[in-house]
């Protein structure tokens, strides 16, 4: 769950944002809209969202850093992209459980109208063939 954004001043982003991008200069890292976000405990998404020019301004400063070589990926990297991975996995996986839930709901009120159908059917008088 994300914090409120009623309380982020853009201000307060910016700020946080010169901070990041001069970070990022200083040890050579390319910024990210995630580490900005998790400063103000806010999902990605849910940044962007909020402030589509900063996340702007940061895919340019990530796109003009040069690459470098000291610049490699850690095992803290990993397990955040991992965990971010995971966190889009199960946002899904939720999304495909409540879908089928609302499928067994449906089938249910549709197999109970049928039995309803066939227990009026059941009181029909059958008609005997005629005898020849």
């Amino acid at each position: 769950m994300t914090a409120p954004t009623d309380f982020v001043s853009e201000r307060r982003v910016r700020q946080a944002l010169d901070e990041l991008l001069q970070r990022a200069e200083e040890t050579g890292q390319r910024p990210s809209v995630l580490a900005l976000a998790r400063q103000f405990s806010m999902s990605n998404t849910t940044f962007r969202r909020h402030f589509p020019d900063i996340t702007r301004e940061i895919g340019q400063a990530r796109s003009a850093a040069p690459a470098d070589r000291s610049e490699r990926t850690t095992s803290y990297d990993k397990l955040v992209a991992r965990n971010a991975r995971l966190k889009r996995v199960n946002s899904e996986q939720q999304a495909q459980l409540r879908l089928a839930a609302a499928e067994i709901q449906r089938l249910a009120l549709l197999n109970a109208a049928l039995l309803e159908d066939l227990e009026e059917a059941r009181n029909v008088t059958p008609l005997r063939p005629r005898a020849r």
